[in-house]
C-alpha cells in the first residue's frame, strides 16, 4: 500500500475512533455530513477531471497504484472524501471546545482582506487558469456568504481553516521530503509561489471546498433540527 492510501486509511480510522468523543458527538452529524460531502466533493472531482484534461496539473504515477477514475488516480479521488471528512471534524471540535469564542472584528478583517486579495489576484493573473478560477471562486463565495449573511459560525470556520492548512502543509512537507510528490502543476497556469510543493492557489481552492461543505452542513443541520 502506497503512502497516499495509508493517509486515506489512517485518516478514516482515527476519525471514526474519535467520532464518539462525548463533547463533540461527531457520529451524530452523519445524517447531514455524508450527503454534503458526497455532493460537494463530486463537483470538485468533476472540476479536477476537467483541469487535469486541460493540462493545468497532472500526476506522478510512479508513486501511485495506477488505478484511475477517468483521468484521476484513485488516491486523488479518495482524498476528496477523507480530507473534507477530517476538516469538518476539526470544525466541530473547535466549535465544541471553543464555544465562547466569537471574535466579530477578527472575522470581519479576515473576510475583507481575504476577499480583496482574491479579487486582486484574479484580476492580475486572469490568464492563469488555476489562479483565476481558484481566486475568483473563493472570493465570490466568501463575499456572498459573509457579507450577505454573516453566519454566526464563521469565526469557528476561520480557525478551523487556518489550523487545517498548517497541518496539510506539514504533511505535504513530509511527503516532499520523502520524494513522494503525487501532483505536478503547469507553471504557465499558476503564479509560481509555492509552500513546499503546494501552489498558493491550492490554499484558496481548499478554502472554497471546505467553506462550501460547512455552509451546506450548517444549513441542513438547521433544517434537521426543525423537523
Amino acid at each position: 500500500m502506497n503512502l497516499y492510501l495509508w493517509i486515506n486509511v489512517l485518516t478514516v480510522v482515527v476519525l471514526l475512533i474519535f467520532s464518539f468523543n462525548k463533547k463533540v458527538h461527531f457520529y451524530t452529524h452523519w445524517k447531514t455530513l455524508a450527503p454534503v460531502i458526497i455532493f460537494v466533493c463530486s463537483l470538485f472531482i468533476a472540476s479536477d477531471i476537467y483541469f487535469t484534461d486541460l493540462g493545468v496539473w497532472g500526476f506522478n504515477m510512479d508513486s501511485l497504484t495506477g488505478l484511475l477514475f477517468f483521468n484521476l488516480p484513485i488516491e486523488e479521488v479518495l482524498l476528496f472524501f477523507t480530507i473534507p471528512f477530517a476538516s469538518v471534524f476539526v470544525y466541530e471540535l473547535i466549535k465544541a471546545y471553543f464555544s465562547k469564542y466569537s471574535s466579530v472584528r477578527v472575522s470581519y478583517y479576515f473576510s475583507f482582506l481575504f476577499t480583496l486579495c482574491c479579487f486582486i489576484l484574479a484580476f492580475v493573473y486572469y490568464e492563469n487558469t488555476y489562479t483565476f478560477s481558484a481566486m475568483l471562486g473563493a472570493g465570490l463565495l466568501n463575499w456572498i456568504v459573509y457579507f450577505g449573511f454573516t453566519p454566526r459560525w464563521y469565526p469557528y470556520f476561520v480557525i478551523s481553516y487556518l489550523f487545517l492548512q498548517l497541518f496539510l502543509l506539514l504533511v505535504n512537507g513530509l511527503i516532499v521530503h520523502l520524494g513522494k510528490t503525487m501532483v505536478w502543476y503547469n507553471e504557465n497556469e499558476i503564479i509560481g509561489y509555492k509552500l513546499f510543493s503546494i501552489p498558493i492557489e491550492s490554499l484558496f481552492c481548499n478554502f472554497m471546498m471546505f467553506f462550501s461543505i460547512v455552509i451546506v452542513h450548517e444549513y441542513l443541520r438547521k433544517l434537521w433540527e426543525k423537523t
